[in-house]
């Protein structure tokens, strides 16, 4: 199967041939942090574009100009947050010199990203650093190679490995702080809350260390929290209240510095606060802390499940592979595999990389391909793709793609760039976010000031403790999370089922698609022109005039003629020379086989040789209504047979259209056909408009026809004469087993090239849009409802008030909510087929919970 080549390192093509990068970054919290350096970015001279993903914790920077990573790590570093950076080791062969390491040196800094190299000539060994996610270990090597020396990289370790132990290290870093806080914080809540509401604590604390010393205890034990688990929040909110952009750190640092700053004040200096006022808040400044440590820890645990679909494609590929090298057969990494070395593969292991088989023969399992659960057999000559199951036999191929060339790569490289991907519905989210926390301060002082002034006493406490409520509970970090955990989940459930979204935003388009436009030859059909009928006069045998047929057949180069040499194959027929081959342009063609006169053509062939094709006459009629043109056949001057060679439709298609009708759309042919044998073919299939004798220049034209009234229109096809409709329509939808420059011009990739995965890839877009609007729905009308009840909106009517405490647990669990909502989509069961081959879901189920 073919797959769109990509650039070989961490960049890929943008509008317009920009170049675009990604760049990982590091302390990012909320919508308001990926707003701020998203803002930080896009004022770097030579940015044309700058996309941040809070759940993947990516920039994925656009270029109007040479790429300068250093001056976007600059600007990140400048909006408060920090850039990771990665360190590769290369054996470098062929070096001689001090100017050949110069040369390798200079080569490796000029690639975009890194940001130091040195090259040892005695080891023969360099070390390259760079920035985390703007450079593929493969573009390091292919420098090398492109200043004349050979290169490959010093073990095995993926970079993703590293991202994903990184943020192990953080969830366990969390656990950790998690655990100290909570062991700090209990004896507080209980010395001040279990005194208010449990008369028996209030009456042991009392008469063994008295109120005072109590406060005194819960003032250590407090500073602790706050200065020792809480300090990664001041860490970050500090200095971003400093350069006058707050987020979700500074909402934190601002809630509880002020409840414990007001407690330290009636611990030490109670004569300076109004009469009655002298309470202490250290138990919400450190259960605060505690809580939301909470919802981090749950929410990192959560965000590393979100791209488990990733981590699995990862994994399919083995870790080492058999070569022979030298007459010697060593178990090398298969980062170590160059293109050319001869791999041995045994029954039930994994293919290495991608090849081409030389010797032996199997079934391999392309499941993880093709979606397909049944082996195909693989002989010499066939294509091999890495990650795949070899099933029986033994067999050895030769590595024509190593490394960031093979198809799995490739995959992986097209799912991590759709879940980077900013929807359109994430506009809105960007605009509410860039005032969202100023906003929420500016709500918090005003609901200190009115209850200052209004307030019933203690005014002071009051006032204090609803700001303090407002500051926790508007944390905006649901917003931020609410698109992009949703689009990681449903994009890598995606690749799951076989489905490539090539470009995040089709994520959305598809689910808006009105008609689905279907290029015949390929996508409707099996694309390879097959014997599909043959019926016979009394007194002959069906096997006898096929073998005699096919033997005349077998001197034409026409497609109709190898498909009936083709069928004789299959059936095991052995043809004879035929002599005295002569073929009637227009007509057909006759010749002797065995002595037997044979001839084949059209009806008006038959005709002008004396035979009456009358008495085919119901074949014929049935042939025409399905599309199909009837030759006959006369062996020995009778007339013997009628056969229809045609482009078989796939056994899925009928399947694919009832569930494209059932999804509420329209779906449309365009062909090339003249219209009587594309509306014959429409009729049986239940196709709804089609747009026949198109030429291929014609089908851009055909799709914007298709188009008018505004209707969205996707279209599937994939040769290249599809290129430019899948280009000019909404969304183009490429079939996986075409070529590399129909894919290149398509949104996603159907890697099957069953037409069923378009019916897949719909319910999986509107499952996956509407599991974003449940998010947004959530985080937005969480904050509507709930900053007036924290602010005590309430108050007046019922005498309800949100304590900070409660407000805290209700901010981190707003997150959690939103990524366990994000992870159902895990869970997403395709409407027609199931990847691993097993019964589907339930039909008109699955359907109508597609539906908008």
């Amino acid at each position: 199967m073919a797959v769109a080549e990509l650039t070989s390192g961490a960049s890929a093509p943008g509008a317009a041939g920009r170049e675009v990068h990604q760049v990982a970054i590091e302390g990012m919290t909320c919508a308001s942090c990926v707003r701020r350096v998203e803002q930080s970015i896009a004022r770097t001279p030579g940015i044309a574009a700058a996309a941040v993903n809070l759940a993947t914790e990516r920039a994925e920077v656009s270029f109007a100009a040479a790429p300068d990573i250093p001056a976007v790590v600059q600007a990140i570093e400048h909006a408060g947050y920090a850039v990771p950076q990665d360190t590769v080791e290369l054996a470098i062969q062929g070096m001689t010199c001090a100017s050949c390491v110069a040369r390798v040196e200079k080569r490796l800094l000029a690639v975009p990203g890194v940001t130091g190299a040195a090259v040892n000539l005695a080891t023969e060994r360099g070390t390259v650093r760079f920035v985390r996610g703007a450079v593929q270990p493969e573009a390091l090597e292919q420098a090398v190679r492109e200043a004349g020396y050979e290169a490959r990289r010093i073990g095995s370790e993926d970079i993703s490995d590293r991202e994903r132990d990184a943020r192990a290290a953080e969830s366990k870093a969390l656990g950790r702080s998690l655990a100290v806080a909570a062991a700090l914080t209990l004896p507080v809540f209980v010395l001040e809350m279990g005194s208010h509401f449990v008369p028996a604590i209030h009456d042991v604390v009392m008469t063994t260390i008295g109120m005072r010393e109590s406060w005194y205890l819960q003032f250590v034990l407090a500073t602790l929290v706050l200065f020792g688990p809480g300090l990664r929040f001041f860490r970050k909110g500090v200095p971003a209240l400093l350069r006058g952009a707050p987020d979700m750190n500074s909402l934190v640092v601002l809630g509880t510095a002020a409840a414990w700053g007001y407690s330290v004040v009636a611990t030490f200096l109670p004569g300076v606060l109004p009469a009655g006022t002298a309470n202490v808040y250290y138990e919400a400044a450190a259960v605060i802390i505690t809580l939301i440590l909470l919802g981090r820890t749950l929410e990192a645990r959560a965000k590393g499940r979100t791209s488990e679909a990733i981590r699995r494609l990862v994994g399919l590929q083995p870790k080492t592979a058999r070569v022979v090298r030298d007459g010697r057969t060593l178990d090398l990494p298969v980062a170590e595999v160059r293109a050319g070395d001869i791999v041995l593969v045994r029954p039930g292991e994994r293919v290495p990389v991608d090849g081409e088989v030389v010797e032996g023969s199997s079934f391999v399992d392309e499941a993880m391909i093709t979606g397909e659960p049944v082996p195909v057999a693989k002989g010499v000559g066939a294509e091999v793709v890495g990650g795949t199951v070899n099933k029986t036999g033994s067999f050895s191929f030769r590595a024509t793609r190593v490394g960031g060339e093979t198809v799995l790569a490739q995959i992986i490289r097209m799912v991590e760039q759709a879940q980077g991907a900013k929807l359109p519905i994430q506009a809105l989210v960007d605009k509410v976010t860039a005032w969202f926390v100023p906003a929420v301060m500016a709500a918090s002082a005003a609901t200190f000031l009115v209850w200052l002034a209004f307030g019933p006493d203690p005014a002071l406490a009051f006032a204090l403790v609803n700001a303090v409520a407002v500051l926790i509970i508007a944390c905006p970090c649901a917003m931020g999370l609410a698109t992009p955990t949703s689009i990681m989940v449903g994009t890598g459930r995606a690749a799951e089922m076989g489905v490539l979204f090539r470009k995040g935003d089709a994520l959305q388009t598809l689910r808006d698609a009105q008609v689905i436009a279907v290029d015949k030859t390929g996508t409707l059909t099996r694309g390879r022109p097959e014997l599909t009928d043959l019926d016979t006069l009394d007194g002959f045998d069906r096997d006898e005039v096929l073998r005699l047929v096919a033997s005349v057949e077998a001197r034409s180069e026409h497609p109709i003629a190898e498909a009936i040499v083709a069928a004789a194959g299959k059936r095991g027929l052995a043809l004879a020379p035929a002599e005295a081959f002569e073929a009637v342009a227009g007509h057909g063609v006759t010749a002797s086989v065995e002595g037997r006169h044979v001839a084949v053509g059209a009806d008006r062939f038959m005709r002008q040789l004396g035979h009456d094709p009358s008495a085919f006459a119901a074949a014929a009629r049935r042939l025409g209504e399905d599309g199909k043109s009837p030759l006959y056949a006369a062996v020995d001057g009778r007339l013997a047979a009628v056969l229809a060679v045609s482009d078989p439709i796939r056994d899925t298609t009928p399947e694919a259209i009832r569930a494209l009708h059932a999804l509420g759309l329209k779906v449309a042919m365009v062909t090339g056909d003249n219209r009587g044998t594309a509306q014959a073919i429409a009729r049986r299939l239940g196709i709804d408009e089609v747009a026949a004798e198109v030429l291929p220049e014609g089908k851009v034209e055909a799709v914007r026809r298709l188009a008018a009234g505004d209707r969205r229109v996707a279209f599937v096809g994939d040769g290249i004469n599809d290129a430019p409709a899948l280009a000019a329509a909404d969304v183009g939808i490429a079939i996986g087993t075409g070529t590399d420059i129909a894919i290149e011009s398509a949104d996603l990739v159907l890697m099957s090239g069953d037409l069923r995965g378009v019916v897949n890839a719909i319910a999986l877009s509107r499952a996956t849009i509407r599991n974003i609007k449940q998010n947004l729905f959530w985080a937005f009308a969480y904050n509507v409802a709930l900053i007036p009840v924290a602010a005590g909106a309430l108050y007046p009517a019922q005498g309800w008030l949100l304590s900070p405490i409660l407000a805290a647990g209700a901010m981190a669990l707003s997150s959690v909510f939103v990524l366990a909502n994000a992870l159902r989509l895990r869970r997403f069961r395709p409407p027609l087929a199931d990847r691993e081959g097993g019964p589907a879901a339930s039909f008109p189920n699955a359907l109508q919970e597609a539906r908008p």
